[in-house]
């Protein structure tokens, strides 16, 4: 049997692992992974 891990992304932009750094983060009460591209506008307020 196959032991499938579960692939990791960012939860804006869908970058997995091994395009960028993800970071662990909760949004709306989940645990989420965000990208470290994405994390800036999030920090600042960006569209």
């Amino acid at each position: 049997m196959e032991d499938k891990k579960e692939e990791s992304k960012c939860f804006i932009c869908g970058a997995t692992s091994d395009e960028r750094v993800l970071l662990n983060s909760e949004h709306e009460g989940e645990s989420k992974k965000v990208c470290v591209r994405c994390l800036p506008p999030l920090i600042h307020g960006g569209s």
